[in-house]
């Protein structure tokens, strides 16, 4: 559903009272878009300082309240704590009687789908899975972000249309995850979005050690070049040492990298074989040359072991 599809009057959820339990990074970024939107934050619950700090900058006088006084208070609860820490909640809420009958209760892991909370709708809890697939900061700036990002939205039938509204009042896009697929979804997101992270950090670690004064500035144009094509094309837009086959220049990568950032060997002989086997599968990579380089990934992969 696109955003310029605005949901039908009476599909779209009344002006509601929202709560946040963990005032991390999502949390308060969701219950100020809400307010942009017309519905009323009223209680944020926060443990350490950070949380408190970030629960003043963003949703300013909205008191700190215990988790049990937020949902009091809430007809909407935003549930955003860690994915290991969801479970345990949920289930701490619902027996201590914490939860009430037709209270729409959020959480926003990319983990799980709205079966866990299974223990809150048993107690007339109305169950919604809203994960944004975008990273945050903890700063006002996440409220803009969220114009055009995508949600992960999972929930029974007959809260769809709700779901994918609350979505919309965010400035988000709303993508229908089946429950069970849940888990492969969050695997995708991790795969390009973590992982981006650590790679770009590796490469500017080496870049300084090359004596790059300001790697930040040389890989930008570079990696939204490279971002873009990849999402217009594809693998067609695989290029460089491993997807031409020129196993002599991969072989000088990893011994410089072995010799000046050992801590980089690994990933760089993963992400080659991986690049190696899409490049071979799409025709970008012929048989004889990618032999050649998988000898050298299989020698590199030898000297870590050693």
């Amino acid at each position: 559903m696109s955003t310029s599809q605005q949901p039908d009057p009476k599909d779209r959820p009344a002006r509601l009272t929202v709560g946040v339990v963990g005032a991390g990074r999502v949390g308060p970024a969701l219950a100020a878009s809400l307010q942009l939107a017309g519905h009323r934050p009223v209680a944020v619950s926060g443990v350490s300082d950070a949380s408190r700090r970030r629960a003043a900058l963003m949703l300013p006088d909205v008191p700190l309240v215990p988790p049990a006084e937020v949902l009091e208070r809430a007809d909407l609860v935003l549930l955003t704590v860690p994915d290991d820490t969801l479970p345990g909640l949920v289930e701490g809420l619902a027996e201590t009687g914490a939860v009430r009958p037709g209270q729409l209760l959020v959480h926003t892991s990319g983990r799980y789908g709205a079966k866990v909370l299974d223990p809150a709708l048993r107690a007339g809890a109305l169950p919604l899975a809203l994960h944004p697939a975008m990273t945050f900061t903890g700063t006002p700036v996440d409220v803009q972000r969220l114009a055009g990002c995508s949600f992960g939205v999972t929930a029974p039938e007959e809260l769809r249309l709700a779901a994918e509204a609350l979505v919309i009042e965010m400035g988000g896009e709303p993508e229908w995850i089946a429950e069970e697929m849940r888990p492969l979804y969050h695997a995708a997101l991790a795969l390009g979005a973590n992982h981006l992270v650590t790679l770009v950090a590796q490469s500017m670690e080496v870049l300084r050690q090359a004596g790059v004064e300001a790697p930040d500035r040389m890989l930008g144009p570079l990696l939204g070049a490279a971002l873009d094509n990849a999402l217009r094309s594809g693998d067609a837009a695989l290029t460089g040492p491993v997807a031409r086959g020129d196993a002599g220049t991969v072989a000088a990568h990893i011994a410089e990298l072995r010799r000046h950032a050992p801590q980089t060997v690994a990933g760089y002989l993963a992400m080659a074989r991986a690049t190696a086997d899409r490049a071979l599968a799409h025709g970008l990579l012929k048989p004889e040359p990618a032999e050649d380089l998988l000898g050298v990934l299989a020698d590199g992969s030898e000297g870590n072991a050693r």
